[in-house]
C-alpha cells in the first residue's frame, strides 16, 4: 500500500530537483518565473535573486569601487568587496537547500561562464536545473522603460553576455511566452 501511494504522489509530479537556476539579463521574466514556479510547484520553494543580494547591502556598497557601480549606459560594474559578500550569500543559498529547502535563484550571469562556475562550486553534490532565461533585447528594453526600477539600456547590454559560455539543462524565451507558460515548462522538465 505505501509503495503504491508512494508511486501515485511520485507519478503526480514530485520533483528531484533542489536548486534551479534561472540566468537572465534585466528585464528578461526571470522574477516572474519564479514567482510562477513557486505556484505551480508541488511543493514549497523558496526564491531569491541577486536582486535580494544587492537590497541586502548597505546603501555605500552601490557607490564605491569596492561594491557595485550602475553605470548611466546600464553597465554593472562590480569590486572586490561586492564579490566576497557574494560569495557567502551564494554559499549561503547552497546551505539552505542543504538543509532541505527547494531554492529557486534568480541571477544575472554578468560573468557567463564564471558566474556559473562560482554557483557550481558552491551547488557542488546538490541536484541543480540550470536554466536559460532569454528575451531579444528590444523587448526587455522596452519592459525595463516600463518598470521604470532600472538604468536604461542594462537589458539590451546584458541580453546576450549573460548566456556567454553558460550551459543548461533547458532554456526558454520569454519574448514572447508568458513567465506562467515558462514555469510550466520549466516544472514538466523536473518530474
Amino acid at each position: 500500500m505505501l509503495f503504491r501511494a508512494l508511486s501515485r504522489c511520485l507519478y503526480c509530479g514530485a520533483v528531484a530537483a533542489q536548486v534551479i537556476v534561472l540566468n537572465g539579463g534585466s528585464s528578461s521574466g526571470k522574477s516572474g518565473i519564479a514567482r510562477c514556479l513557486q505556484a505551480v510547484l508541488p511543493d514549497p520553494w523558496l526564491a531569491f535573486g541577486v536582486d535580494t543580494l544587492i537590497d541586502a547591502m548597505p546603501a555605500s556598497m552601490r557607490a564605491s569601487d569596492a561594491g557595485i557601480e550602475f553605470a548611466p549606459d546600464g553597465e554593472v560594474i562590480v569590486g572586490a568587496e561586492f564579490r566576497s559578500l557574494e560569495a557567502a550569500w551564494i554559499e549561503g543559498v547552497a546551505a539552505m537547500a542543504r538543509a532541505g529547502a527547494g531554492v529557486i535563484v534568480d541571477e544575472v550571469f554578468l560573468g557567463g561562464a564564471a558566474s556559473q562556475q562560482r554557483w557550481q562550486k558552491a551547488l557542488g553534490g546538490l541536484d541543480v536545473r540550470w536554466v536559460g532565461v532569454r528575451c531579444e533585447g528590444g523587448v526587455a528594453a522596452a519592459r525595463e522603460v516600463a518598470r521604470g526600477d532600472r538604468i536604461t539600456g542594462m537589458a539590451v547590454s546584458q541580453a546576450d553576455v549573460v548566456h556567454q559560455g553558460v550551459v543548461y539543462d533547458l532554456e526558454v524565451d520569454t519574448t514572447h511566452t508568458e513567465p506562467m507558460q515558462c514555469a510550466r515548462i520549466i516544472a514538466a522538465s523536473l518530474r
